[in-house]
């Protein structure tokens, strides 16, 4: 199967518009746009290989195995590929002199733009507990430990592969903008976990992106939400989830799906 260098994508937002009885409603609205591969990046965003509860590693492994296709026919057609696991533990051993690490520590380094303004509406699930269930084990004590300064993993999950002669590794918001001047990088795609805490926040992810004008999309079958049912707005862990991915359609930026990504051109 052949890959080619032009991504065909649906890009899908929502906003709000008054329907035929005149009510103000949301609208979900899809755009066909054509991505080139060399001008796109891939970013995993804190793919671990531990998180804090049982439940969001179980959701992860059920994700893994289309993430590393995502990312095998991505890099195939020439597509930047970023490993950003942020806050690891081992991160400095395991990562520090790599290729795929000092190919971003190499590149001259650019000044971000200023921020545009941007409105930030609330979240629509409530996001202050870092777990997502109370089944408690050995493994992910609950509640989650004030001793825990960082969250317990390791390193990357080692179901996704690292090419060392083509990726980059960087959790550094200002590391990868410089790296994506270098490289002439017009769309960044982001993917992992967790969407309403890590993919909207971290210095790479979407608030930041969005602030300094790149142009960014969710990949929103391949991410999940650290939600607990027993908090606002009371609703299952799934619907938890498909409340943040609206919510950064209607607010932050368009969202597409692995299918799409997968399509030979």
């Amino acid at each position: 199967m052949s890959f080619g260098p032009s991504i065909p994508v649906r890009l899908r937002t929502q906003r709000l518009v008054q329907n035929a009885s005149g009510y103000t409603v949301w609208q979900v609205e899809e755009a066909q746009r054509t991505l080139d591969a060399t001008k796109t990046t891939l970013v995993l965003c804190d793919v671990w290989d531990r998180h804090t509860c049982r439940g969001a590693e179980e959701r992860l492994e059920r994700l893994l195995p289309r993430m590393q296709q995502v990312v095998t026919a991505m890099r195939q057609r020439g597509v930047l590929i970023v490993h950003a696991p942020s806050d690891t533990k081992d991160y400095v051993e395991l990562y520090g002199d790599t290729p795929a690490r000092r190919r971003v520590l190499d590149c001259p380094q650019v000044e971000p733009p200023p921020n545009l303004d941007h409105d930030d509406p609330p979240l629509p699930v409530d996001q202050t507990d870092p777990v997502c269930d109370t089944c408690p084990d050995e493994q992910h004590p609950f509640p989650w430990p004030a001793v825990w300064r960082r969250p317990p993993a390791t390193r990357q999950h080692p179901a996704i592969e690292i090419d060392h002669r083509r990726d980059v590794i960087s959790y550094q918001g200002k590391e990868l903008w410089s790296f994506y001047r270098h490289r002439g990088i017009e769309q960044v795609l982001i993917m992992g976990v967790h969407t309403g805490m890590c993919i909207l926040n971290r210095t790479f992810a979407i608030k930041q992106m969005v602030r300094w004008g790149m142009p960014i999309a969710l990949i929103r079958d391949l991410t999940d939400t650290l939600y607990h049912p027993s908090k606002p707005p009371y609703v299952s862990h799934e619907e938890g989830t498909r409340l943040v991915i609206e919510y950064i359609e209607k607010f932050w930026c368009p969202t597409v799906v692995s299918d799409e990504l997968l399509i030979p051109a």
